[in-house]
């Protein structure tokens, strides 16, 4: 991966993890587990600047793995 596309999975991360917050603010019955959500969001776009600057240009991002993982998990339904 590129520095651009890594600068835009992070951007994207990182505009998650402000929804999260967001709504957060607006549904108090579920603001811990939103709280929760937007710092894991925060921890993956953060991970992947780690990836990045430290192993230099690999093949797989973290959040790429992650996706893969994760990709089974139920998501959650803030509506």
């Amino acid at each position: 991966m590129n520095g651009k596309a890594i600068l835009e999975n992070v951007r994207r991360c990182r505009a998650i993890a402000s929804l999260y917050r967001q709504t957060a603010a607006f549904r108090p019955h579920q603001r811990l587990s939103l709280l929760e959500q937007a710092n894991a969001w925060e921890d993956r776009a953060l991970a992947e600047l780690e990836a990045h600057f430290t192993s230099g240009e690999s093949k797989v991002s973290p959040l790429q793995t992650w996706m893969v993982q994760t990709a089974s998990w139920p998501m959650l339904n803030a509506a």
